[in-house]
C-alpha cells in the first residue's frame, strides 16, 4: 500500500509512526509533514489546506489510502473532494466535519437527539449574550463557535473574565458564541473508528488542556495527557458508547451526514452520570500520541475493514503512555520559531514532533506547542517518571511544560 497522511503536528507523527508498523504499507507520504516525521515518511511540501494540490499529488502517486489529520482541512471538504475523484480517503465529509466546525451544530443535535450535554443558549450578539451571563452567573463556559484550535473556550469563575471572554469574541463583527453551564467531575477523551453505523472505541486518554499546573490559566491545545485512565471504568465507557457515541454517529445518519472517520468525544463524568462537553471530527492531539502506541492491532487493517463496513478486534498493549507537551514560551498568547532544541537522541522513550523546523542538522522551534515527550512503562507512576526523565534531556531555553500530567489518577 501507498498511504498518504496530511498534516504537520504531533498527531499526524502518531498516525505516521502507527502506519509505518504495519507490515502492508510500503510508501508513506506526509504533507507537509515536518522534520520528526521525515524519519519515517517522504515529506511533501504541500500545504494541508490545498486540496486541489493534495488530489493531484494522490492522482499521480497512485495513493491506495489517504488519512486526514487535521480539522481545518476537513472543514476545507478534502474529504468530498477526494471522493468525488473515486480516491480512498478516512474522514467526515465537510457536513458531518460540523460536528467540530460548528459547536453551536453539535449542540443543536444533541439537544433534539437527547445526547447528554450541558445546557446551553448560542447569541449572535454581545447584548444579548451579556444579559444571559448575567442572568445565569458564573461559573459559566462561554466558546466561540467555529475551529479555535482547542484555544477559544473560557471558563469563566468570575462576571469580569466571562465579560472579557465575551469582548474578544464580539470584537470581530460577525461572531456567535455557545454559552453552556459549567460541568463539574472526572474528564475523559474517548475516540472511536466510525464509518456510518459501525462504531469501534478506541482506549481512554485525559488530557489536560489548561496552560499550567493543577489547571491554571487558559485553555489550549493540550498540554500533556495519558492513557490509560483507571478511573474511567468498563461501565463508564459502556454508558458513554450507549448515550452518547453510538447516537451521535445515528444522529448524523439521521440527518443525512453520516460520519465516516476519527469521531472524537470530550467527555465529563459527573454526578449525573456521562456528559458531552464537546465533539471533535477527527483524532484528539495530543491523545493521538499516547494512544496510537498502544495500538496493537494493523491501523491499515483497522480502517480499510471499516470502510467496507467490516468490524475489526482492536488489540491493545495493557501498558500506560504518558505524553509531556514542552511548549513555546508565551503559549497559548504567543509561539517561538528558530530556538535550537538538543537531545532529542537521548530520549528513551518515543519522541512526536509538534511545532517543528529543521536547517543545517539542527531542529528548531517552529509553533506554540513544540514537542511532546512520552513515557512508556507498565505503570502510571513508572510512565510519569519515565516520561518527565525523558523531558530533562531536552535542551531549549524557550520551553516549558507542566510537572502534574497524569497526577489526578494516581
Amino acid at each position: 500500500m501507498k498511504v498518504l497522511v496530511i498534516g504537520k503536528g504531533g498527531r499526524e507523527h502518531a498516525i505516521v509512526h502507527a502506519v509505518s508498523r504495519s507490515k502492508r504499507v510500503n510508501a508513506i507520504y506526509a504533507a507537509p509533514g515536518n522534520p520528526g516525521m521525515a524519519q519515517l515518511a517522504e515529506c511533501v511540501n504541500i500545504k494541508d489546506s490545498d486540496v486541489d494540490g493534495l488530489l493531484a499529488f494522490a492522482k499521480a502517486h497512485e495513493i491506495d489510502l489517504t488519512i486526514v489529520g487535521p480539522e481545518s482541512s476537513l472543514e476545507l471538504g478534502i474529504v468530498d473532494a477526494f471522493q468525488a475523484a473515486g480516491l480512498k480517503i478516512f474522514g467526515p465529509s465537510k457536513a458531518a466535519a460540523q460536528v467540530e466546525t460548528s459547536k453551536d451544530f453539535a449542540k443543536r443535535i444533541m439537544k433534539k437527539y437527547g445526547i447528554p450535554t450541558a445546557a446551553y443558549q448560542s447569541f449572535d450578539a454581545y447584548e444579548s449574550a451579556l444579559a444571559y451571563v448575567e442572568t445565569k452567573g458564573v461559573p459559566i463556559v462561554i466558546k466561540e463557535d467555529g475551529l479555535k484550535a482547542g484555544k477559544g473556550v473560557t471558563v469563566a469563575y468570575s462576571m469580569e473574565e466571562a465579560i472579557q471572554a465575551l469582548q474578544v469574541a464580539f470584537a470581530m463583527k460577525e461572531n456567535r458564541v455557545v454559552i453552556e453551564e459549567c460541568l463539574v467531575g472526572f474528564e475523559f477523551s474517548l475516540m472511536c473508528f466510525v464509518c456510518d453505523d459501525i462504531v469501534l472505541p478506541m482506549e481512554i486518554a485525559q488530557d489536560h488542556k489548561c496552560v499550567y499546573d493543577n489547571d491554571q490559566g487558559p485553555n489550549t491545545g493540550g498540554m500533556g495527557v495519558y492513557s490509560p485512565v483507571h478511573t474511567i471504568t468498563a461501565e463508564i465507557v459502556n454508558e458513554a458508547m450507549e448515550r452518547i457515541m453510538i447516537p451521535m454517529t445515528q444522529a448524523l445518519i439521521k440527518e443525512g451526514c453520516a460520519f465516516t472517520g476519527f469521531l472524537y468525544g470530550g467527555l465529563m463524568l459527573t454526578e449525573d452520570g456521562v456528559k458531552t462537553i464537546e465533539f471533535n471530527a477527527r483524532f484528539g492531539d495530543p491523545e493521538a500520541e499516547v494512544i496510537l502506541p498502544r495500538l496493537k492491532t494493523d491501523i491499515c487493517d483497522v480502517i480499510e475493514n471499516i470502510l467496507n463496513h467490516q468490524k475489526t478486534e482492536l488489540e491493545w498493549d495493557s501498558d500506560t503512555v504518558l505524553g509531556v507537551v514542552m511548549a513555546s514560551d508565551g503559549y497559548p498568547a504567543s509561539s517561538t520559531s528558530g530556538k535550537v532544541i538538543e537531545g532529542l537522541d537521548a530520549a528513551d522513550d518515543m519522541i512526536y514532533h509538534m511545532g517543528t523546523k529543521e536547517e543545517d542538522g539542527k531542529f528548531l522551534t517552529a509553533g506554540g506547542r513544540v514537542l511532546i515527550v512520552l513515557g512508556h512503562a507498565p505503570t502510571l507512576r513508572e510512565a510519569y517518571q519515565r516520561a518527565y526523565d525523558n523531558v530533562a534531556k531536552i535542551k531549549c531555553d524557550a520551553l516549558f511544560y507542566r510537572h502534574d500530567i497524569g497526577k489526578k489518577d494516581l
